[in-house]
């Protein structure tokens, strides 16, 4: 009984802990922007002694906020589009083709090269490559998404492919159905939920990301996203961190709501791909 008692103890403090070190960025998240520079100076944990909106005033009168959003919206958007119009059929076409033909099956394996590769390793060349061929713009920055989400996304929709039965495509060729009919009419519907679940997983990324844009937008704020525009707070040797967080609060509430509303099928495509591979 005392090891029981012990035991359980040992858990709930672990526990709160967890749950201190998950609370206490949400709390300063929230707290900041409601705060004086003055208060911010003092200390980033006291809680804010009047309701102060100056900050997000600031924001919301900025054009440079309304532009960063567009663009963040673009940008997200679009690589959701082409992600879709992409991924799943490059990935059935390897599915099916893996295990009968070479070729697929190294092509398969050199996408999933790009999973264990860090974006540091891969940062300066992707730079001198997109400067290269003119593309340090939105539009680029949407092609060298799409590009970088193709490793996990072929992993997740392979994975997916393997545990639908052959049997089904057999049945539909024997009815008559050539393979764009049987992909669009049958498979694509029973894709639904790893679609969901990558283009919820990309849209996150693209939405919060930092790296890709810092090198490929950085050029002119007209190509800021929001990332970058709540960055460029930051000085060499102050940081205004009221305005910094009111941009990162007006940020995160929108894909926080999505987030909200679409978790359930991320967690259903997520199994249900990964039982198979």
């Amino acid at each position: 009984m005392k090891q029981s008692k012990l035991t359980m103890t040992g858990k709930y403090i672990l526990l709160g802990l967890g749950a201190l070190l998950i609370l206490s960025p949400l709390y300063i998240t929230i707290i900041t922007p409601f705060k004086t520079p003055m208060e911010n100076s003092v200390s980033f944990f006291s809680f804010p002694r009047t309701l102060y909106l100056d900050n997000f005033k600031t924001i919301l009168s900025s054009p440079r906020y309304y532009q960063a959003l567009l663009n963040t919206i673009y940008v997200t958007v679009f690589t959701l589009i082409g992600s879709v119009l992409v991924m799943p059929m490059m990935s059935y076409a390897i599915s099916r083709s893996m295990h009968t033909h070479r070729f697929y099956r190294f092509v398969y394996y050199f996408i999933l090269m790009g999973i264990f590769i860090p974006f540091q390793v891969k940062m300066m060349p992707l730079a001198k490559l997109m400067s290269s061929l003119r593309l340090l713009s939105p539009t680029g920055l949407i092609l060298l998404a799409i590009g970088s989400a193709a490793c996990e996304s072929t992993f997740l929709y392979v994975g997916y492919f393997s545990s639908i039965p052959k049997d089904i495509e057999e049945a539909a060729y024997i009815d008559g159905a050539s393979t764009r009919k049987t992909f669009s009419a049958i498979i694509l519907p029973l894709i639904t939920p790893m679609i969901s679940t990558i283009m919820i997983k990309d849209g996150l990324w693209m939405w919060n990301d930092f790296m890709m844009p810092l090198i490929v937008l950085n050029r002119t704020w007209r190509y800021w996203t929001l990332t970058l525009f709540q960055y460029n707070f930051k000085t060499e040797y102050t940081t205004d961190y009221g305005l910094s967080f009111a941009t990162l609060v007006l940020s995160i509430l929108p894909i926080m709501i999505f987030y909200t509303f679409m978790q359930k099928k991320i967690i259903s495509g997520l199994t249900s791909g990964a039982v198979k591979t």
